[in-house]
């Protein structure tokens, strides 16, 4: 590593990044595990404009540094890292200590990752030689809680201790894994659990033409028929495993998307270790607030391979003409006079429901997709951290309060920040403990007002919230939340005017209804030398996530070598995990898709 490019890694602002360095040593030290990105002939002195400094377009910017691209980074923030930075909570800090960190909502990271750990590998962190994916912990237990009294599902998060050697898997076999899980502290009744054993059977031996032509119009709610079954099934099988997690309700989400991510790869495949991020555990997050384990590294080393970042800047419009971008129209976030950036090629990584804003009728007319995209669904899942007196896990884990009528989720962080002392670096002193919840439902009342989200105020969601949680952990017998324990709270500055007339959120979730698949575009456009990256673009991560994000942006980078004849190599893109047991029934289930034969599973 260059003495220029050490630098600028140490003229990087915010003691964030200045107390990493220094702990490095220099950058030089971390940075030079890393070898230079190769340039090709066709690269050189090409300038790529990146839009938007989320996931998708860091991505982006990394892959494209490293084959020599110029890349300029044009964000809305003053920081990097879209929904997944970390925020100072104002006002906080004292006594030398950072300010109590803040999030959009919890980070974690499924061990079916595995496109965003190999960029996690390349970017640099001091002492690890594995950079940035060093800092990812296990968690090794989540707890479904239950209120009114009902007993907790606690599970450990383990792989099956005597995995079937590869080709002894079985449709029986996995429906005895299934049944037997179900079977853990459920009530579920005996038929209903083998219903949606076999439910999972119908959809794990479907062919790719089937799930794509029938299961992506079909809803998980009707996929498992949860109308006509229990309170217990409709809560656990149904709302828990959709809406909790991805901000999607059951009675439209995609039995596709669902099905293949959260169902197969997430929980099924995950347990059985097959098709992970390596050894990786089941879940993972972070072992500190995220852009100090994450962020501020990535941006340091984006800024070593030549990565130029313009922040606090709006992208306005996409200009179009003749077939090809022709400039960009940006202002400051604030307003104040309108500029055009040039660029030879330019990636679109901003959120859907922000960038098909930028989409003007010059380029919505060179490309049709793009104005398909204005089907695309975004909803409301926003965090909220509260700020404890003394040290509170609950569970090594994420915790899901299935009876919560905001479907609310959460994990304790200290515990998994073994490199951190929380009152000692963080705030005054007082607090010792981040409770980081979500809420995923803003649209039904709560038990305390009997208000939605959306009409609460901020200081009413907060007690609201507080309320739901108390209701869900406090019978659970790991814990008592007490309000005098409750220092503070924080939630994302992006949702405002709560409790009026009009609340609005600039930082929403893709939500993927029934028929999504069909609007979700190519990373590749009509227009040459104008590429999409975000987690709304087709890939096979079928999920609003960060590795689909990333996935997307390796998607784009690939598009845009080829159209500039390129010859470096392209980005490696892992696909989800496709057990081969199930290839023969899945080759089966296509000849009778074809012939308009339910598949061999489905008894209706």
């Amino acid at each position: 590593m260059t003495t220029e490019h050490t630098e600028q890694a140490q003229e990087i602002s915010g003691h964030t990044r200045r107390r990493f360095l220094a702990g490095a040593g220099g950058a030089a030290g971390a940075l030079a595990l890393w070898p230079a990105g190769r340039a090709s002939a066709a690269s050189a002195g090409k300038r790529v404009a990146v839009l938007g400094g989320g996931v998708s377009g860091l991505s982006a910017a990394q892959e494209l540094a490293e084959r020599g691209y110029a890349v300029t980074v044009y964000e809305y923030y003053d920081i990097l890292g879209g929904k997944a930075r970390s925020m100072d909570v104002p006002g906080t800090a004292s006594g030398g200590r950072k300010p109590l960190p803040g999030e959009h909502g919890f980070r974690f990271f499924p061990g079916f990752y595995r496109n965003l750990p190999d960029t996690m590998r390349r970017i640099p962190f001091p002492g690890s030689p594995n950079g940035v994916h060093g800092n990812l912990r296990g968690a090794t237990e989540e707890l479904f809680a239950r209120s009114a009294g009902r007993s907790d599902l606690h599970f450990p998060l383990r792989r099956v201790t005597t995995p079937p050697a590869p080709g002894d898997i079985t449709p029986s076999w996995i429906r005895d894994q299934i049944l037997s899980v179900l079977d853990l502290g459920t009530r579920l009744p005996a038929h209903e659990a083998a219903y949606f054993a076999d439910r999972l059977l119908v959809h794990l031996t479907s062919c790719d033409a089937r799930r794509e032509g029938q299961w992506e119009k079909v809803a998980w709610w009707d996929f498992i028929r949860a109308e006509e079954m229990s309170e217990e099934y409709r809560t656990l099988l149904g709302i828990g495993q959709t809406r909790n997690l991805v901000a999607t309700r059951a009675e439209v989400a995609s039995t596709r998307t669902v099905g293949r991510v959260i169902i197969e790869a997430l929980i099924l495949w995950g347990l059985l270790g097959r098709g992970l991020d390596g050894d990786a555990d089941v879940d993972r997050v972070l072992n500190a607030p995220t852009s100090e384990a994450w962020i501020d590294p990535w941006e340091a080393h984006l800024r070593c391979l030549g990565v130029e970042f313009v922040l606090g800047t709006q992208v306005r419009e996409v200009s179009c003409a003749g077939g090809r971008v022709t400039g960009v129209r940006v202002s400051a976030r604030d307003g104040g006079q309108e500029r055009t950036v040039t660029a030879d090629h330019y990636v679109s990584a901003l959120p859907v429901e922000h960038a098909r804003a930028t989409w003007g009728a010059a380029l919505r007319a060179a490309d049709p997709q793009l104005a398909k995209c204005d089907a695309l669904r975004t909803d409301w899942m926003t965090g909220v951290m509260f700020y404890l007196r003394t040290p509170t896990p609950v569970v090594h884990g994420h915790i899901n309060c299935l009876d919560s009528p905001w479907s609310v989720t959460g994990i304790g962080q200290a515990q998994f920040w073994n490199g951190r002392d929380f009152s000692r670096d963080y705030g005054d002193g007082q607090a010792h403990d981040c409770l980081s919840t979500i809420i995923s439902e803003w649209d039904k009342p709560g038990i305390l007002y009997g208000k939605t989200a959306k009409e609460c105020t901020k200081d009413e969601i907060v007690a609201e919230l507080w309320a739901q949680l108390k209701d869900a952990l406090n019978d659970s017998g790991k814990t008592t939340l007490t309000d005098e324990d409750r220092l503070g709270w924080f939630m994302d500055p992006a949702v405002t005017g709560l409790g009026g007339p009009d609340p609005q959120n600039r930082e929403q979730l893709l939500i993927h209804p029934t028929g999504t698949l069909y609007n979700r575009p190519s990373a590749r456009t009509g227009v040459p030398n104008f590429f999409l990256a975000g987690d709304y673009v087709r890939t096979d991560v079928d999920l609003a996530t960060m590795e689909g994000a990333n996935e997307s942006a390796r998607r784009a980078v690939n598009a845009l070598l080829s159209a500039d004849n390129s010859d470096a190599p392209p980005c490696a893109i892992w696909e989800l995990y496709r057990p081969p047991e199930m290839e023969p029934l899945k080759r089966v289930d296509e000849v009778r898709y074809k012939l308009g034969l339910p598949n061999t599973f489905d008894l209706g």
